[in-house]
């Protein structure tokens, strides 16, 4: 009786193993498969930050190059901009050296000739083409004869008694003022006028 048992018993022991030995293959395969996975998603990760690096080096190499631009434009706006400074006056002088020139062949015409008209006739002419030349650059002369005295505008030198305009009036022009554009650049030096006193009898 005990031997069949144990007859019988053999088969299910193996069975048994084969089974242990089957969950322990399978086991071993989930095992790898979740490794393999794990390693799979630690690649992917790597690749995702090596690309986020390179990303990132591109941007800073991108800042440092507009960086460097900047930097040589401003140095090259600076130094246009010294070179204009320097070189403000440049129109306005070759504007000036025609009436250097007439100034000069009148200045020879006098030593050659003793006709003082011609010669004033070529200093009027120089004059009007130097005032001309100011207008182009917005530089006018003020008229101010007749005027009320503006202490803003008029550089008194004297007063002087008279019946002929009302007091406090610019009786005279010493030396006209200049404004270029809307700015006063210099007064006008004047005679200021006041009311003539009545004479005793």
């Amino acid at each position: 009786m005990a031997q069949k048992e144990g007859v019988v018993e053999e088969p299910q022991e193996a069975e048994a193993d084969l089974k242990n030995e089957e969950d322990v293959e399978m086991s071993g395969s989930v095992d790898e498969e979740v490794a393999a996975e794990e390693i799979s998603e630690e690649a992917e990760e790597i690749t995702e930050l090596e690309k986020t690096q390179l990303e990132l080096e591109e941007t800073r190499d991108k800042l440092l190059r507009l960086a460097a631009e900047f930097e040589n434009f401003k140095k090259r706006m600076e130094r246009e901009r010294g070179l204009a400074l320097k070189y403000a006056e440049e129109s306005i002088i070759k504007e000036l050296l025609p009436a250097i020139d007439n100034l000069e062949r009148a200045l020879e015409q006098g030593k050659e000739t003793h006709n003082a008209e011609d010669l004033l006739a070529g200093v009027e002419l120089t004059h009007k083409g130097l005032l001309t030349t100011l207008e182009k650059f917005e530089v006018a002369s003020m008229d101010c004869v007749g005027d009320p005295f503006d202490p803003n505008h008029h550089e008194a030198l004297a007063m002087e008694e008279t019946d002929e305009m009302d007091p406090n009036s610019v009786l005279k022009e010493f030396q006209k003022g200049y404004t270029y554009k809307d700015r006063l650049i210099r007064p006008a030096k004047v005679v200021v006028s006041k009311k003539a006193e009545e004479t005793k009898e």
